[in-house]
């Protein structure tokens, strides 16, 4: 299998990199390389802003509501470019969670009213999937949305509904028959305005302090029953399309190769003894290894494009997940050594003699826990290899 890029490819890529790095703002980009705007709102908006007025924010889309007819691989050099020139990637609830299920499952005046402002984050969207009793076993979901008339009445709870204190609307799972005879039927998909009375957003502070996920509360809450998407009680398959969704580009080799570049560059300037903390071989061995591996899950990643690019199914792509995840951590685990005692006295503000990017450090290495969970855990990652390509 060939796997170097064609001239076409090059070409592309050239031109997506010419992009990013002359059309986004370069201070923009600075700021979300080195992590000193994690939530990023504004940011997030000028960016996809500029995205979608050159139709690069929802290439996925159909062609008719702003995206690209592209093969598998230019999708794939769009957002590998994308990462490396440290761009805010497009908003996910946005650009690949509802935006697509709203484009492929919902009715007419549903596409004209929401995709537009979704895909230039007109509407910042959040998702209402995960519930307190309901997160991995999501169909075992107990918020109901109960139709009157003309409405849905909504209550129940969703939680961990991530960067939700800045959403204007979240599209919401509720079981619309709590007696369905499988727990996976009887739900539906609905969109739901959370200017709606009856809807309170709850902050859930991170250990850092910082607020990036929330709990959601429904009581008594009317919606029109034009925002159903779809079918009723069809909601688990919509939510299986998000999912497969979601899970693309969840790899994210870019990020991790710039953060490594990052490390290692800072690695050389930490002094230590005579020399710098590059100069251990220990140390040193630690960037080689983790180069390799990167480069390694770089190889993967290309073939199994390639195979979409031939119209053929990879089940390789859950060691992307997988890998993509470890590696994400091990580049915030490296830092944060590479930190060392600087880490500690996070957030002391220019006073401190520790670096801004010292301080950062730890907090984005315990956030990034999160990224062997989402997406589908890492152990369920395990169990598709196991059986979908080592036949065990």
């Amino acid at each position: 299998m060939n796997l170097a890029l064609t001239e076409d490819e090059v070409a592309f890529r050239d031109e997506m990199r010419t992009f990013f790095r002359n059309k986004i703002p370069a201070d923009l980009r600075e700021r979300n390389a080195s992590g000193a705007n994690p939530q990023g709102r504004e940011d997030m908006i000028t960016t996809m802003r500029i995205l979608n007025e050159h139709n690069l924010a929802t290439p996925h889309w159909p062609t008719s509501w702003g995206g690209r007819d592209w093969t598998p691989m230019q999708h794939h050099i769009w957002l590998d470019e994308l990462q490396l020139a440290s761009v805010p990637e497009p908003l996910a609830f946005n650009a690949s969670m509802v935006g697509p299920v709203i484009a492929t499952f919902g009715s007419e005046e549903q596409k004209q009213k929401f995709l537009p402002p979704t895909a230039n984050l007109d509407i910042w969207w959040c998702q209402g999937f995960s519930e307190p009793e309901a997160g991995s076993d999501l169909a075992s979901l107990r918020t109901t949305a109960i139709r009157d008339g003309v409405e849905y009445v909504i209550n129940g709870q969703k939680t961990w509904t991530t960067l939700g204190q800045y959403a204007d609307w979240i599209f919401v799972l509720a079981r619309t028959n709590p007696d369905a005879p499988k727990k996976q039927a009887g739900i539906s998909f609905i969109l739901v305005d959370l200017k709606t009375p009856g809807i309170e957003m709850r902050p859930i502070k991170l250990i850092d302090g910082s607020v990036e996920v929330n709990e959601v509360w429904f009581e008594d809450v009317r919606v029109p029953v034009e925002n159903l998407v779809g079918e009723e009680n069809a909601g688990w398959t919509y939510a299986k399309f998000l999912l497969s969704n979601e899970r693309t580009g969840i790899t994210r080799l870019g990020w991790t190769k710039t953060k490594l570049a990052q490390a290692k560059k800072l690695a050389g300037e930490t002094k230590v003894g005579s020399g710098t903390l590059l100069d251990d071989p220990i140390f040193a061995s630690r960037f080689a290894e983790l180069e390799n591996q990167a480069l390694t899950l770089e190889l993967t990643q290309l073939r199994i494009v390639a195979d979409y690019d031939a119209g053929k199914e990879n089940p390789a792509s859950s060691v992307l997940k997988l890998r993509g995840s470890e590696l994400q951590q091990a580049a915030t685990e490296i830092l944060a050594d590479v930190a060392g005692p600087d880490s500690l006295p996070f957030d002391a503000g220019d006073d401190s003699p520790s670096p801004a990017w010292a301080q950062r450090a730890t907090p984005t290495y315990l956030n990034f826990r999160k990224t062997s969970i989402y997406g589908g855990s890492n152990e369920i990652q395990r169990t598709i290899i196991a059986s979908g390509i080592l036949g065990l």
